[in-house]
């Protein structure tokens, strides 16, 4: 992921000048809660000193200039006794900031926005921040070359934001170990629609431009945070058992997306019955123009797809909702848990729909045959707990070689015990975090009579191809 610097604004600096140097007149008690979370592969993701629990975002945007501008309002509980705090923001302009309502000192440093509050802030205590701020959002180019953060479209704008990109159009504590609450609202000129997570609780218009109101009330780490501003055919229907579907489609994706699309209630249905229940309020999608995005992203209950998906791309967005967006990995380092069961999710919905079993597509991975892979040894690159570096996170032996260790699981435990194992997993750490060593530490304790050392030491952590499939 590249990183570029920013100079303080000029306005920063002064009212930085212009504020109390100290943070309270009784003294400092506290500390700085510390910038970055010292994350594997992006080490300065996140914050010290605080949790959040609720982000509240009031955003207005204008496609013409490109121009967002936005009022942040955080409420976070201070883990330490805090005399200033870091939130992860690159680019825009920071018009001022407050805290519990009172004006902070506030400065900039490449993606980080310190505040200091005017008086010390106690560990338990909860807190409000207001941030507002506005200006052109940045697109982050990833070291894979994937673009994230607010991505321009053809009639308005995508905000996707794995790993990095949410800090592109809102300030938070953005790494996915801290998830939130999230109420977005979002003007937009009328005739465009406004698409976020969670269910939309208020549309009106006035004087020309029509405001969009989202509630999430799900925890939600940010990186599955969106925004889709465009001219969608907005479809509303409802599942047998009565969950919203919400879904929104670019108009010249319209025709391709409807046959797919209308497979949700059916995918639903089937992942309920393999993964248990399901952990939000709503589900859906955006389908946006191919040239829009060059993924599919599993931001929260609506997917987002560069056109018209197929069944299996469906079905692995839909599955990150259990794995990835309610149980969320600890750190990037973990990314393997999200997509190894997505991934094993397609593979066993070819198995139940007439395709290759689970064990012929399991085979044709190790064997080098699949034709899903340009290159046969890709997946043998590195181990799926171990990617080489930041660069890695999203490549063939996250995906495929961490579906195949699920699939080694199922040979030692048995069918019964490894669908007990898929379901136990997601509601054990349902709206929740976990890393690889919960995951082992789970699967050992579902099969106690059986050894899983070799699994762990060839298939996940190990270097190179295994020598026995």
């Amino acid at each position: 992921m590249s990183r570029s610097a920013r100079l303080v604004p000029l306005t920063a600096a002064l009212l930085a000048l212009a504020l109390p140097l100290t943070a309270c007149d009784g003294g400092v008690h506290g500390a700085p809660g510390g910038s970055g979370l010292r994350d594997p592969y992006f080490p300065k993701a996140g914050n010290g000193g605080y949790d959040v629990t609720h982000y509240g975002l009031t955003l207005s945007f204008d496609p013409a200039r490109h121009h967002l501008t936005g009022k942040a309002v955080i409420t976070a509980r201070a883990t330490k006794d805090l005399s200033a705090f870091d939130l992860d923001l690159k680019g825009l302009r920071v018009e001022a900031v407050t805290v519990e309502g009172r004006d902070a000192r506030w400065s900039r440093a490449g993606q980080e926005l310190t505040v200091r509050p005017h008086d010390d802030l106690d560990e338990g205590e909860t807190f409000d921040t207001t941030v507002r701020y506005s200006g052109t959002p940045e697109t982050i180019t990833d070291a894979d070359s994937a673009k994230e953060g607010w991505l321009r479209t053809a009639d308005g704008a995508l905000a996707l934001g794995e790993p990095t990109g949410s800090m592109t159009w809102f300030p938070g504590n953005h790494h996915p170990s801290d998830k939130a609450s999230y109420a977005i609202t979002v003007t937009v000129p009328k005739g465009l629609r406004a698409v976020s997570n969670g269910e939309l609780t208020r549309e009106s218009t006035t004087g020309g431009r029509t405001t969009f109101a989202w509630h999430a009330a799900e925890p939600m780490a940010s990186y599955v945070a969106t925004v889709a501003i465009g001219r969608y055919d907005i479809t509303r229907t409802t599942t047998e058992d009565g969950l919203p579907v919400y879904v929104a489609v670019d108009p010249t994706q319209a025709k391709a997306s409807r046959d797919v699309l209308a497979k949700i209630p059916e995918v639903m249905e089937w992942a309920e019955y393999n993964f248990g229940p399901y952990p939000f309020s709503s589900t859906g999608a955006v389908v946006d123009r191919p040239e829009d995005a060059g993924y599919a992203l599993e931001t929260q209950t609506r997917p987002v797809y560069p056109g018209a998906p197929d069944t299996e791309t469906l079905v692995h967005e839909l599955a990150h909702q259990w794995y990835g967006d309610s149980v969320t990995p600890k750190s990037w380092r973990d990314m393997w848990l999200n997509e190894a069961f997505a991934t094993y999710a397609e593979w066993l919905w070819q198995e139940d729909h007439g395709g290759d079993s689970v064990q012929q597509t399991f085979t044709a991975f190790y064997d080098g045959t699949s034709g899903d892979l340009d290159d046969p040894d890709a997946i043998w690159a590195f181990p799926p707990a171990k990617p080489a570096s930041a660069a890695h996170v999203s490549e063939p032996p996250v995906y495929q070689r961490g579906a195949m260790v699920l699939h080694k699981i199922r040979q030692k435990a048995g069918d019964e015990t490894f669908y007990d194992i898929l379901q136990g997993w997601a509601a054990t750490h349902r709206h929740g975090t976990a890393d690889t060593a919960d995951f082992t530490a789970y699967v050992e304790k579902q099969v106690p009579d059986e050894d899983f050392d070799a699994i762990w030491a060839d298939w996940l952590y190990g270097d190179g191809k295994p020598a026995h499939p």
